[in-house]
């Protein structure tokens, strides 16, 4: 008989008994069956303190963040359960692997002190972390992270930093100890008490597949949840659930925060040149006075994977043997728009071009919006116009959150958010992503033509995306072209002409400025896009119906200018922090694109492409030698060395930016 007994506090010996007889034909059938059990318990224990944890963060901070109700602060730790799940469950690895492999001796007495220190010695290191925030909070207003770890390791006088923190506030160290000591009887009180096992198949049987149940679910749990998902949760998804970005920090924890940028904190401030330079290289603080001030509405359209290869129009000069459009529609509002046709994305990823575009905010080797320092005050297209009293709103048809939308539209500041939630339809949902683009789009016209004006609305597309489908009603009416994303591009484009076809129709259209961007790139069909200096390749593209601004630019440009260019447009009278330009009338700073490829900066401008490692110019190329095939670096000229002093400026006075968050107009 499998005759393990389980003590529960208080609970008399004869109600154990009682219990394990019960129990018997169970234990007989199920082996180790108790041991999972305490286990269970002793996960639910973690998670009983984290709670703990949240509601004394939020009683020390609640000056900061606030909370309307009960109701309220109850919802946010609900949501945070999922951040808590996949924190215990890193943090317990190890101690969930030697619970559960079939050791044979795992109810001994030696090997449960082993899984003893297992689980304490990093659960109350973890634990520590969300108390320290009960005060460090009041002066970063975020979460510790991986990267205050590394502001803590060039301060040279530790020790006193902690005995002065240990002094002042005593009544956390007082807290935490009173909490790991309640934690440790909790644990001793659930015990597994000796048996001998014996070697046979119904033991190592039920063990290994108990170890892939346990399996499957960590690694849901890890990841935040079991569906079909991009990435796992981060930070960023904290402010999905928040009316206001603080309570984001209530829904985290201190120890998710630090392990999900243990890796991505590639932030770090560098001296390459003076202050004075790189204000007078990059004017990172724009004033445009061009234009009178305007207030027409604004409909950027941020295409999925839109890439500059698949829009005929962006294509006219790159002379691509047998090149083949798959964007009509776009290609005929481009004769009456301003175009252009050598522009680039500043990131790999969707929300990347959601901060490249709305913010200004280009990604490097990690992305912004996953790095320890999206939580901050921003200035954006949302911040600007809200101030000249727009409405602000942001589209997605994909489950409301996708992508991290959410959350950081949140942190900019968008007043609605559209998602297939609010569509409330899953008739026209794709069963992969979300609202196919045709009708999701119509419900963007329907919802624009409600609100008052002036507006300025983002609408995200869905159905370019893997796996590539169309609706059925259209299988073989768009070409399916050389590769796997062609006939969604063409879905997409015809969507788009659809949307057009009845915004027209409604009395804002001819009061609005229309964008349309790609994200970033997808699938190549042709060698030219191949190319290192031609991969991440987007269309920009302004349309008014009173076809004020016209043309095909050829310059370089970038999603971060778009921003800059729309304030210039309708006039703002402000300054604005922007590292963007104006496309139109900027003449403080010459054409360029910065963007990361290739383990390495990448800067464009001029007749040159500088290739740069972070410090220093590892290469520099003609600005046609998009293949770099012939590095003319030992062939430097005054024209190079400006470049690379553009780049060093652009690089430093970004990290000190997003470190010290000033990504406002303060200097």
């Amino acid at each position: 008989m499998h005759n393990i007994n389980l003590k529960y506090g208080s609970i008399s010996p004869e109600i154990c008994s009682f219990a394990l007889f019960l129990l018997k034909p169970f234990m007989k059938r199920y082996p180790r069956l108790q041991e999972y059990k305490v286990l269970a318990i002793r996960i639910l224990l973690a998670y009983v303190f984290y709670s703990v944890a949240r509601v004394l963060f939020y009683v020390y901070n609640s000056s900061l963040i606030k909370v309307d109700s009960t109701i309220d602060f109850l919802k946010l730790c609900y949501h945070g359960l999922a951040f808590d799940t996949t924190t215990i469950l890193y943090i317990n690895g190890l101690f969930i692997l030697g619970s559960i492999i079939p050791a044979l001796k795992n109810t001994q007495k030696g090997y449960q002190k082993v899984l003893f220190y297992l689980y304490f010695v990093p659960n109350l290191l973890a634990y520590a972390t969300n108390f320290v925030d009960f005060i460090y909070y009041r002066y970063t207003f975020s979460r510790s992270t991986r990267a205050s770890l590394d502001t803590l390791e060039h301060e040279s006088n530790k020790g006193l930093l902690f005995l002065d923190f240990l002094i002042n506030y005593w009544h956390v160290f007082l807290l935490f100890f009173i909490l790991a000591f309640l934690w440790i009887w909790l644990y001793k009180k659930t015990k597994v008490q000796p048996v001998t096992e014996t070697s046979n198949l119904k033991y190592f049987g039920f063990s290994i597949l108990s170890i892939l149940l346990i399996a499957t679910i960590c690694i849901g749990g890890i990841r935040g949840d079991f569906k079909k998902s991009t990435r796992p949760i981060n930070i960023l998804d904290a402010s999905r659930y928040v009316s206001n970005v603080s309570q984001s920090d209530i829904v985290l924890n201190t120890p998710f925060a630090i392990i999900r940028t243990w890796n991505t904190n590639t932030f770090k401030k560098v001296n390459l040149v003076s202050k004075a330079e790189a204000d007078r290289l990059l004017v990172p603080i724009k004033h445009y006075q061009n234009n009178q001030p305007s207030k027409p509405n604004i409909v950027i359209f941020i295409l999925e994977s839109f890439a500059r290869e698949y829009n005929g129009a962006f294509n006219k000069g790159t002379k691509i043997p047998d090149y083949e459009g798959y964007t009509p529609f776009v290609d005929s509002l481009s004769q009456h728009s301003l175009i252009f046709t050598n522009a680039y994305a500043n990131g790999w990823k969707s929300i990347h071009g959601v901060s490249s575009v709305i913010a200004g905010i280009p990604s490097f080797q990690n992305a912004f919006t996953s790095s320890p320092y999206p939580k901050q005050k921003i200035e954006s297209l949302v911040s600007t116009l809200k101030s000249e009293g727009y409405d602000t709103s942001f589209f997605h048809g994909a489950p409301n959150g996708s992508m991290g939308f959410l959350g950081f539209g949140n942190i900019l500041g968008y007043d609605h958010y559209y998602g297939k939630t609010e569509y409330n339809n899953d008739a026209d949902f794709d069963g992969v992503w979300g609202i196919w683009d045709e009708p999701f789009f119509q419900y963007f016209n329907k919802t624009l033509s409600q609100k008052k004006q002036p507006f300025m609305a983002t609408l995200f597309s869905v159905s370019s995306h893997e796996p590539y489908k169309v609706p059925e009603k259209y299988k073989g009416r768009f070409p399916k072209g050389k590769v796997n994303i062609n006939e969604s591009i063409g879905y997409t484009d015809y969507s788009l002409k659809q949307f057009f076809a009845a915004a027209k129709k409604q009395p804002w259209y001819k009061n609005t400025i229309f964008v349309m961007v790609a994200d970033h790139g997808n699938t190549i069909a042709y060698d030219e896009y191949k190319k290192e200096f031609n991969k991440n390749t987007v269309p920009i593209l302004f349309f008014s119906p009173d076809e004020k601004y016209v043309g095909v630019n050829t310059d370089w440009a970038q999603q971060i200018d778009i921003y800059p260019t729309l304030l210039d447009m309708i006039g703002y009278q402000k300054p604005f922090r922007s590292w963007g330009r104006s496309l139109i009338n900027d003449k403080q700073v010459s054409p360029f694109v910065v963007k990361y490829g290739s383990n390495m900066y990448q800067f464009m401008s001029g007749g040159y492409i500088c290739t740069f490692d972070g410090k220093k110019a590892i290469g520099f190329y003609d600005k046609n030698d998009k293949a770099m095939e012939h590095n003319l670096i030992s062939k430097r000229n005054a024209a190079m060395d400006l470049l690379e002093l553009r780049c060093k400026a652009f690089v430093q006075d970004y990290m000190e930016r997003v470190i010290d968050k000033r990504l406002t107009t303060i200097k």
